[in-house]
Parts: C-alpha cells; structure tokens; sequence
C-alpha cells in the first residue's frame, strides 16, 4: 500500500510538473507574439518589455530577439551585449554572429567585426556575405592582395555577381595588377553597364 501511495504521488508530481512546462512554453509563445506585433508598429520598447520577464542568461532566443530590438532602438551597447552573449551560448550558429556584426559596425569597433566573419568563414568557407565583407573590411586596411583573397573566393561561386567583379577589380587595380583588374571590370560592365565606378577602375587600368 506504502509503495502504491509512492508512486501516486510521484505521477502527480510528473503531471503538474508538465502542466507547469506547458503553461510557460504557452506564457513564453504569447510573450514573442506580443513582441512581434510590438515591433511591428515600431513601439521597440513595448516589444522588449514583452520578453524581458522571461529573460536569463542561457536563453539563446530570448538573447537574440533583444540583440535585435536594441538595436532598431538604436541603443546599439545593449544590443551588442545581448548579441555577444548569443553568440558565446551557440559558437557554431551563424545567425547570431550576424546579428552581432550590426552593432558593432555601427559603433565602428572593426577588430571585432573581422573576428565575426572570421568566425563564420571557419564554419561556412563559402559564405558570401562574410568572403564580400572580410575583403571590404581589408580593402578599405589598403590591405589589397588579401582583399583580392576573399574576393576571389566570392566570384569563384559567382562568377557573375557584380559585387565581386567590381571590387576584385579595385583590389587587383590598387594592388599593381592593372592586366588583371581590367578583366573584372569588364566582366563588372556587361553585368551594369556605363557603371561609374567600373568605368573609372578601366580608365586606371591602361
């Protein structure tokens, strides 16, 4: 009889301890539905003030989604507290690594944004988001036979893309390569043709 009463108790345990779990999985959903509907209309810190009661600090999504509010809330600190630590509880996701990128760039903190695509590139080589701006970043460092790097690699997969013929072509021009550069820009050309900029690089090449 003792051991029957044991184990009554203990299903009642594990049934108001699920019921418990679905009612803040259910409080959590309606919190993130709120918020986006918050963010909809542009009241941010209504949408922050959804969430914020659910917040701790090993909670991924709730890290993320505030990264992202702070920043359209233009507090772009905070919003690069919330990314960082999203990022340090899922190193291999990408999502927050871009996410983080958005603050700092605006708070102008480039070691940083490098170490971001850095991180993404050794988990997605072929990237072509982070191989495009890695090489801006070291274009604009006059860095250009490493800009040229990145470049490459973002042509390699598009062979096409304007973006990367174009400034594959500025990195091979400022790096002494002319012969090279004038084939990019003229790749550049047939994709945008009478670009200012590609037709600048081509009067630099001769």
């Amino acid at each position: 009889m003792e051991v029957l009463k044991k184990l009554i108790f203990l299903i009642l345990m594990i049934f108001v301890a699920g019921n418990a779990i679905a009612q803040s999985a259910a409080a959590m959903q309606k919190a993130f539905h709120d918020s986006y509907a918050d963010e909809y209309k542009k009241n941010y810190i209504a949408a922050i003030a959804d969430i914020t009661p659910f917040y701790t600090d090993g909670d991924y999504e709730i890290n993320l989604r505030l990264g992202w509010l702070h920043f359209l809330n233009k507090n772009y600190n905070g919003s690069q507290m919330y990314y960082s630590r999203a990022v340090s509880l899922k190193p291999n996701a990408i999502e927050a690594k871009f996410g983080y990128i958005k603050p700092l760039s605006l708070l102008a903190i480039w070691n940083k944004v490098l170490d971001q695509y850095n991180d993404i590139l050794k988990i997605d080589p072929q990237n072509t988001q982070a191989n495009y701006w890695t090489g801006v970043i070291y274009y604009n460092r006059k860095q250009y036979d490493v800009a040229a790097k990145y470049f490459t690699r973002l042509t390699t997969l598009y062979p096409f893309d304007y973006d990367g013929n174009q400034m594959l072509g500025w990195a091979m021009l400022m790096g002494g390569k002319k012969a090279d550069a004038k084939g990019y820009f003229e790749k550049a050309l047939l994709i945008k043709p009478d670009d200012a900029s590609c037709l600048d690089g081509l009067s630099k090449c001769k």
